[in-house]
């Protein structure tokens, strides 16, 4: 018995940490780095294609690490 809270003593302050606005503006931001750096020097795709890439996809991971902070 001791075990199961114990477990989710630690699943809460886990899901607590995520809930933080700065961490995921982090994942945002380090989101967005990733594939703008993918896509202008590995792709070697144009500057305002890569820009756009980056804040698409830069939001989809704010969304993304807003829904699994509130888990």
């Amino acid at each position: 018995m001791k075990r199961d809270g114990v477990a989710k003593a630690l699943a809460a302050e886990r899901s607590a940490a995520m809930k933080h606005w700065r961490y995921i503006g982090l994942h945002t931001v380090v989101a967005a780095a990733f594939i703008f750096v993918l896509q202008r020097y590995t792709l070697q795709a144009s500057l305002e294609t890569s820009l756009l890439w980056a804040v698409v996809l830069g939001g989809c991971a704010a969304g993304l690490a807003y829904t699994q902070s509130n888990r």
